[in-house]
């Protein structure tokens, strides 16, 4: 288990994250959402190690990150937006690669490469740009770790690609495993994050499952405009609107309307959801 208790970090005078606590759970795909700038990327690599927070604490099943022991760097794998291509066969740097992990699986990466339909003997610097990061993917996957880390995995990935990459996510990863995903491309991943943290600079605005959001929050998509609704927008044939689930009734989290729903009422959403 993950936990974030009162971090802050900051780029010289530059705050960047103030005062963040959360907890993340085993067994689930998180998706990690925000604006530009509010520190998604630096809160990862907060988690695996490779910054130190100024203040506050990250304790990942008892052990501190930034000590960067080898038993914890072995169970987690950081992968970043921007990958590079290695003057490498895949296949061949795939498996030296893996031998830092201890539960590596070669089969593992070339199934999933082959849902990628990505030819692992291919030097890594003659694939496109794709091709590159649906390796990286691969790998990743492959490594058969507790603690996976994904920056914007679907950026430059075409739209099959984006069908694969969750196909891959479903089926390859252990089912213990925790797994964050930031990204803006909530739609290629709808259907996968749960639960859903979205992160402020200063505070974590929701850290909900899918569950609890349409426990609380009812999902409109309907032809009728209500004045009432917490969030509403237009689309073709009718509207997505987003209102107190009062009724108990079911509806379908569409998390591009949940993201501008809390950024509108900020802390109406923190009090709805709060466990204190």
């Amino acid at each position: 288990m993950i936990k974030v208790n009162n971090l802050c970090f900051s780029y010289g005078q530059t705050p960047c994250l103030e005062n963040i606590s959360l907890s993340l759970e085993e067994g689930k795909i998180y998706g990690l959402l925000g604006e530009n700038g509010v520190g998604k990327t630096t809160l990862l690599t907060l988690l695996c190690g490779l910054k130190k927070p100024l203040k506050g604490s990250i304790e990942v099943d008892g052990d501190v990150p930034f000590n960067r022991h080898p038993s914890f760097l072995q169970d987690l794998y950081y992968l970043p937006d921007e990958v590079s291509a290695v003057n490498e066969v895949a296949v061949r740097w795939a498996a030296n690669t893996g031998k830092f992990w201890p539960n590596y699986s070669q089969d593992r990466f070339m199934e999933a490469m082959n849902i990628f339909e990505t030819n692992a003997e291919m030097k890594m610097n003659h694939m496109s740009a794709g091709q590159i990061k649906k390796t990286y993917i691969s790998f990743a996957l492959a490594c058969g770790v507790k603690y996976l880390f994904l920056d914007e995995p679907t950026n430059g990935l075409d739209i099959p690609s984006k069908a694969q990459f969750r196909k891959v996510i479903m089926s390859l990863t252990p089912e213990d495993s925790t797994i964050v995903i930031s990204t803006h491309q909530v739609k290629d991943l709808e259907n996968i994050i749960d639960p859903i943290v979205i992160l402020d600079k200063c505070d974590v605005l929701l850290n909900a499952s899918v569950a609890e959001i349409t426990d609380k929050l009812y999902f409109d998509y309907g032809t009728t405009f209500n004045t009432a609704s917490l969030y509403s927008e237009q689309l073709p044939g009718g509207f997505i609107q987003v209102y107190p689930n009062t009724e108990a009734r079911e509806s379908k989290v569409n998390v591009e309307a949940l993201f501008n729903t809390v950024h509108k009422h900020k802390d109406l959403i923190k009090g709805m959801f709060s466990h204190e």
